[in-house]
């Protein structure tokens, strides 16, 4: 491809599938809301579905609300930059699956919660289960307005209409469908976007390998340049990806990503038991290592595609975030619909993250900060209304913070930036609830703070040496041989300046790796929790709190109360023997 034939354009039935898609998510919430009229537990239905969810639909939801268009355009724009090293994060998700299943799980549902924020709140105290839910209030904050901007830089990259015109109309129909029909209208609606997403990511990778002429092809043209790369065993923290920064390192940001998150435990939640819950935690594994493997795939097809001919480096597109879009406009030139398809596959992802950060939002607002405040009861009509009112106003903030978005680096390591600012305290919190029975509240919160505080300087110190060029991470080689002569000018015209002078390198944790964020959050706060809790006074262990810690460590428990017991035995055995020997003169 050599960008010397004229690029197709967004067409009428582009549009039509595209409208269709839209149409189609906002009938459900429609349809969803009526429905909920019905049930006289508006709470309930519209936090968790009444508990009565089917396997199918919550596990589509759940990949879909992972593979977010950060994913969709990120994950090929990565393997095109900087390799393939990045790929070897499916497998972390296997283990984090099994994890989720066997330690945190069961304890939201044993306690049949409707936020796992309430689990803060039995453990520690009140206070501590607000920071939690403060917590997750400022992740959601910072993520959703990169959800929404993602689909709207592809659909500007296709369309050429304003970008903050089109992240209007995305908020807006998510808005409405999820303020509607709660959490079966997200749901309904994830089902039909994740065929669309599979549909789209399929289709795009098929007819790229064919254009490039086959998988060897393909494979071939990445190993020259040196982007197929999985096992880089080098252990300097500070390299940006590496077989343990990305196994290892992403493990736990998936981990508290599923297993603490509001959003994915309010869904498992809603499947009426335990043993269903995990069919569909496996499922949701098998399913996301199967859409991130075809994002990942689609990323060497593209440079494979574009082998003698960089779209960056001649101008024709502005970041590589964008070189999906571009792509799928190269490929559509004979293929009606197509365009439509894969906007349609990438406000999917968008809005499906999205409706399930406003729904959990929603309920978290509700039910930890606003219900305990009040004075009396509040009628399910008036909670409902309440929680509608709540996903229209973070809504609207979020589509103000999509202007700062812009000034982020590139999309995988942006997200997963700003997710470990909060998911490592909120991890190593409620991991120290579940693991250490001497852990009591001002340790929970001390850890907290300290670790959020921690890896929010970190995080952002990164990102503004990034962006003063103070860090910079190494490219994989490309090439503009194969271009016509006009995009080789443009590409020579460009300016480089070449700084030979030896820099000051910046400070060690601001050139760690994004991936080791969620462990340094995670760690600080247990560590931080266990030493504050035993200078303050540990927390004893009641016998009735088993509910409250992981299965576990509940053969410890047990065993722990059985010597407890034993031990009062042998005294009041003892007590009896010294009255007898008292009362008989002996």
């Amino acid at each position: 491809m050599d960008g010397s034939m004229e690029r197709r354009t967004f067409d009428l039935v582009d549009s039509i599938v595209f409208i269709g898609m839209l149409g189609v998510s906002a009938l459900v919430g429609v349809y969803q809301g009526y429905m909920s009229r019905q049930n006289p537990d508006a709470v309930r239905e519209y936090l968790v579905g009444s508990q009565n969810m089917s396997i199918f639909p919550i596990s589509m939801s759940l990949i879909a609300s992972y593979i977010s268009g950060i994913s969709m355009l990120g994950l090929p724009a990565e393997m095109y930059i900087y390799g393939t090293q990045l790929w070897s994060i499916v497998i972390a998700d296997f283990f984090v699956s099994i994890t989720m299943a066997i330690v945190y799980l069961p304890v939201f549902y044993g306690l049949q919660i409707t936020s796992s924020y309430e689990y803060l709140e039995l453990r520690f105290n009140r206070l501590v289960r607000l920071m939690g839910s403060f917590i997750f209030i400022i992740k959601m904050l910072l993520y959703i307005p990169l959800v929404i901007y993602v689909p709207a830089l592809a659909f500007n990259q296709v369309t050429d209409i304003n970008l903050h015109t089109i992240a209007l109309l995305v908020s807006i129909v998510c808005i409405f469908y999820t303020t509607l029909g709660g959490l079966k209208a997200v749901v309904w609606t994830d089902t039909i976007q994740i065929m669309v997403m599979f549909g789209s990511v399929i289709t795009v990778a098929v007819l790229g390998t064919n254009k490039v002429g086959s998988v060897y092809e393909v494979w071939r043209r990445n190993f020259e340049t040196g982007r197929i790369e999985f096992f880089n065993m080098d252990p300097d923290p500070t390299v940006r990806h590496t077989f343990w920064t990305v196994v290892v390192g992403n493990y736990l940001n998936w981990l508290a990503t599923c297993s603490v998150n509001q959003a994915m435990v309010q869904r498992c939640l809603a499947m009426p038991n335990l043993k269903k819950s995990n069919i569909t935690i496996m499922i949701m594994a098998v399913g996301i290592v199967t859409i991130v493997s075809l994002c990942c795939y689609t990323g060497i097809v593209i440079f494979a595609a574009f082998y003698k001919c960089d779209p960056i480096s001649t101008k024709q597109i502005r970041k590589p975030d964008q070189l999906l879009p571009y792509f799928v406009m190269e490929i559509a030139r004979s293929i009606p619909g197509l365009p439509g398809l894969f906007v349609s596959g990438v406000f999917s992802a968008a809005l499906s993250t999205m409706s399930t950060g406003l729904n959990s939002l929603s309920g978290v607002i509700y039910e930890d900060i606003i219900k305990p405040c009040l004075r009396k009861p509040m009628s399910n009509v008036g909670a409902s209304r309440i929680m509608k009112l709540i996903v229209i106003v973070i809504g609207i903030i979020c589509v103000g913070l999509v202007f700062l978005v812009e000034k982020l680096t590139t999309l995988i390591q942006a997200g997963k930036s700003l997710s470990g600012i909060t998911a490592g305290p909120l991890l190593g919190i409620f991991t120290l609830g579940m693991f250490f029975p001497f852990a009591n509240s001002m340790g929970a919160l001390i850890g907290g703070i300290i670790s959020l505080n921690l890896v929010a300087w970190i995080s952002f110190g990164t990102q503004a040496a990034i962006s003063n060029g103070k860090i910079i991470f190494p490219e994989k080689p490309i090439s503009i041989d194969g271009c016509i002569d006009t995009l080789k000018m443009t590409a020579a015209n460009m300016t480089f300046i070449v700084d030979n002078s030896v820099r000051e390198q910046p400070f060690f944790l601001y050139r760690m790796s994004y991936l080791w964020y969620t462990w340094v959050g995670f760690l600080t706060s247990i560590l931080i929790g266990v030493i504050v809790s035993w200078i303050t006074g540990p927390n004893k262990y009641k016998m009735g709190d088993i509910k409250l810690y992981t299965p576990v460590i509940h053969g410890l428990l047990r065993s722990k109360v059985s010597k407890k017991r034993n031990k009062m035995e042998l005294k009041r055995r003892g007590a009896e023997r010294k009255d007898v020997r008292q009362s008989t003169g002996c």
